[in-house]
């Protein structure tokens, strides 16, 4: 059988980290042999190992981290891998020369000095795919391996948990509060939406100004802010709305979720929403930065719910076509086994 060590030394939250845990415990349902290897991450390592996967933990930290060095070298020499794939800049740099196919798998448009060493590179979208090729990679070792996002279905979180009326049109926004993902702009549309309330799943540095900025444009007492959730699917099914507001996402996992979930979506034009939806048609786009058009976006989506029911309903099939695990994870296979036997 052959054997895959995946290598993640990304954050504490975050969309990659994510879709790693699913993508590992996705791939060992399948019965494939892998050896993980992670910043150290009790709650993420005891997860995983309680879905039957072998971890390791590392600090990874700066570039004379030589004891992560080290123990990575090891870790591929006990497990004998014949590829490894790593996951974004800090685990590709640290891992070592062996006997095996690299394959560096990226989310973003990252500098590739990073990636020399790597035999084959996957981006999750065709966009990122492109930027990679114009860098002077050959097309044949660059390849779209898209994401998955759990189907998992949870009965509503009640709102009052959240000192939220059954009434008011709900809004839920998800992500790292961080100012990529443009929550400023979604707390001033508010404004424009007097009866509905926001929920706001995440955390970052900026908690404390959005915060100090709902306050200010007076949408406070509409506003809450959940923190980092692990019910997710509870919080889609409570909401009425998914709005993604991003400057800068290169794929969009959380519009993904919100089709798998059945929620209608408004997302700001940015590269990954940009590149799913079709306006109109499984979503709504606006400019970015726009605060006028997100708050009209939303003040049309909840006055029309027969045509925001449409646009929910064909994400979803969206969903089905080409996001499944199924679907996502038989092409992971079907490309190891391709890189592996090829080199």
């Amino acid at each position: 059988m052959m054997r895959v060590m995946q290598a993640m030394a990304g954050s504490q939250f975050g969309g990659a980290e994510a879709f790693f845990v699913r993508l590992a415990i996705g791939l060992h349902n399948k019965g494939l042999d892998q050896q993980l290897v992670i910043r150290k991450h009790p709650e993420r390592a005891r997860f995983l190992r309680d879905h039957g996967l072998d971890v390791t933990e590392l600090s990874f930290g700066g570039r004379l981290d030589l004891k992560t060095r080290f123990a990575f070298k090891r870790a591929v020499a006990e497990f004998k891998p014949r590829i490894v794939m790593t996951w974004m800049n800090r685990a590709t740099q640290f891992c070592p020369v062996g006997d095996f196919v690299q394959i560096g798998r990226l989310g973003g448009y990252y500098d590739l000095k990073y990636y020399q060493r790597c035999k084959h590179l996957i981006g999750n979208t065709e966009d990122i795919v492109d930027y990679i090729r114009k860098q002077g990679w050959p097309a044949e070792r660059v390849h779209y391996l898209p994401n998955f996002v759990s189907a998992e279905n949870m009965p509503a979180i009640d709102r009052k948990n959240f000192y939220t009326p059954n009434n008011a049109p709900l809004i839920l926004a998800l992500g790292r509060l961080h100012k990529n993902k443009a929550f400023d702009v979604l707390l001033k549309a508010m404004g424009q939406i007097p009866d509905a309330y926001l929920w706001l799943a995440g955390e970052g540095e900026l908690r404390e100004e959005l915060e100090a900025l709902a306050l200010q444009v007076g949408v406070k007492p509409r506003v809450r802010f959940l923190g980092w959730r692990d019910d997710v699917a509870a919080l889609y099914a409570a909401a009425d709305i998914f709005v993604c507001p991003s400057r800068h996402e290169p794929l969009g996992n959380v519009v993904i979720e919100a089709w798998a979930q059945g929620k209608p979506v408004i997302a700001a034009d940015s590269y990954g929403p940009g590149t799913l939806i079709q306006h109109g048609e499984n979503g709504l786009l606006v400019p970015v930065d726009d605060v006028a058009a997100l708050g009209g976006a939303l003040q049309w989506m909840i006055r029309n719910p027969d045509e925001a029911g449409r646009m929910a309903r064909s994400g979803k099939r969206t969903f089905e076509e080409q996001f499944t695990e199924g679907a996502v994870v038989e092409r992971y296979i079907e490309f190891f086994e391709k890189v592996a036997g090829g080199a």
